[in-house]
């Protein structure tokens, strides 16, 4: 792969790293810089903020440099914003929206760029699957499914923007009534490292279709493909302004975008921890918020479910996208006649769940994202075996080089232990045993979260029994993370506020104002 700075700086950087300083420099970094992928695809990565459609530098000209997790190598550097460019990148979307180029433009037009957004993704899908693998480490084929999905969202988008206009109500003949649905104007997007495009795409959609203008930082660990896609923005149509990226750091930009009082909503996505800062921040000044937080959901067995589809349905639910999942299933309730054979048979399939280079087709779980991620999860591991858990399988690193775990299984569990109650967010599951319906209910819901749940079952009644009882913002019946772009996603409790995906995700961007004129 091609880097974007001199051995010279990377010695510096590796130092700088190694004393625990942020990699940061300054540095007269080209616009874009070409990489050569590993599997041999060749492209030119935009490396500024994306600005009123156009890459530049930040003001300060600082940089931070982009890691492969899965060799642990420099893949290049970007452009760091800071304060200063958030003014900046806000000031061009309030002036956008202001405008009235995208917020009091016709419907149909900004459902046509929305298309026209998707349509580019789609004849660049392989290269940016690959992109999304470079910087993430998740497997390629995970990869491919998320662009897909990406696509799916944005055509979605695409259609619903001219069904928000609103509806007339009859108070009687000396009246005419209507509640006009409005965008709120300029929005802060906060996304994580765990599904870059995918969240840039859950954010971008709603946002633009009803009349919004964006300013949006993406994580620094991944801000490649979303940097990648911007430059089809202004090839859409959309107009200078409406949409605008600041990579940089989340005490820096992220802060600077939820106290910016321009920026009238925040969406973020991301640890519950940090939701709540940026809720009570937001709260100051009356923001709308949308938060889609952390999880640590319940996937149940009953003795009467299809116990290979069950296991297949758990490997999916805890080891696809290399558990960088917040729904993912990472706590696994059993029914006691079978726990011993889903056990044995669970073990077996995760044992054979490839592990290893994301560019490969065979792999399944690629690279944890960071060595920050990695030493997480294996430190939990630690707290696992220290509580008395039995470690069925994995709990180890796979190789020297990139941030690879094997698939972790710990059973003899107790609810109280530290790694049935804390979000790990890695290939890591407990399995639990549970009688009855009504015990496995009271199980699932003692958590401080409510993201998602998995059923298995070859009971209707049952299956709709728990769906109705378990306190979760996602259910799935014999399936796991098996999401769709109409069917709305969101937690309850500390998962978060509002809904991602489906026609609800459209409620987040509008408010509205009711008109009520007397007739003579």
């Amino acid at each position: 792969m091609l880097s974007a700075s001199s051995s010279l700086l990377r010695s510096s950087l590796r130092t700088a790293a190694k004393s625990g300083l942020q990699l940061r420099c300054f540095s007269h970094l080209p616009l874009s810089v070409p990489i050569k992928l590993p599997n041999g695809l060749e492209y030119e990565q935009p490396t500024g903020l994306f600005i009123n459609n156009k890459f530049v530098p930040s003001v300060e000209k600082k940089t931070f440099e982009v890691i492969n997790p899965s060799t642990e190598e420099e893949i290049c550097h970007v452009y760091e914003g800071r304060e200063d460019d958030v003014g900046i990148a806000v000031s061009a979307a309030d002036t956008a929206f202001n405008n009235g180029s995208w917020s009091n433009i016709e419907p149909s037009y900004r459902a046509n760029c929305l298309l026209n957004l998707a349509n580019f993704i789609e004849q660049d899908k392989e290269l940016i699957a690959s992109i999304e693998t470079l910087d993430n480490g998740k497997a390629i084929n995970n990869a491919r499914g998320d662009v897909q999905v990406v696509i799916n969202y944005l055509k979605f988008a695409a259609g619903q923007a001219d069904k928000m206009g609103g509806r007339l109500i009859n108070t009687g003949d000396q009246y005419l009534n209507f509640a006009k649905r409005e965008p709120l104007g300029v929005c802060g997007q906060i996304i994580p490292w765990n599904f870059p495009l995918l969240m840039w795409a859950w954010k971008v959609g709603p946002a633009l279709a009803t009349g919004n203008t964006v300013v949006m930082k993406t994580a620094e660990s991944t801000p490649l493909s979303a940097l990648y896609v911007s430059q089809y923005i202004p090839k859409s149509g959309i107009p200078p302004g409406v949409f605008n990226i600041v990579s940089g750091f989340g005490k820096i930009v992220g802060e600077a975008i939820t106290n910016n009082p321009k920026i009238k909503k925040i969406a973020f996505t991301g640890s519950t921890a940090t939701g709540k800062h940026i809720y009570m921040n937001a709260a100051s000044q009356l923001k709308k918020v949308t938060l889609e937080l952390g999880g640590k959901s319940p996937n149940i067995v009953f003795a009467d479910a299809d116990l290979k589809m069950a296991v297949q349905s758990i490997i999916n639910g805890i080891y696809y996208n290399s558990g960088e999942v917040c729904c993912a299933g990472s706590r696994v309730y059993v029914q006691e006649e079978i726990y011993d054979q889903l056990l044995e048979e669970l073990k077996n399939a995760a044992e054979n769940v490839k592990v290893g280079d994301p560019f490969s087709e065979s792999t399944f779980q690629g690279a944890q994202t960071s060595q920050n991620q990695l030493s997480k999860i294996l430190s939990y591991v630690e707290i696992g075996k220290k509580e008395g858990a039995t470690l069925i399988t994995g709990g180890e690193r796979l190789g020297s080089k990139g941030y690879f775990i094997k698939p972790t299984i710990f059973g003899d569990v107790k609810e109280d232990m530290h790694i049935v109650k804390e979000e790990i967010f890695g290939p890591f599951v407990t399995v639990s045993k549970f009688k009855t319906l009504d015990d496995v209910v009271k199980m699932a819901n003692d958590s401080e979260y409510g993201l998602a749940a998995g059923i298995h079952t070859s009971n209707i009644n049952t299956a709709i029994k728990v769906a109705d009882q378990v306190k979760a913002g996602t259910v799935w019946i014999n399936t796991y993370n098996d999401f769709h772009h109409q069917v709305p996603f969101g937690g309850f409790n500390a998962s978060g506020l509002g809904r991602e995906m489906g026609l609800e995700s459209f409620e987040g961007y509008l408010q509205t104002k009711a008109v009520r004129a007397r007739l003579y």
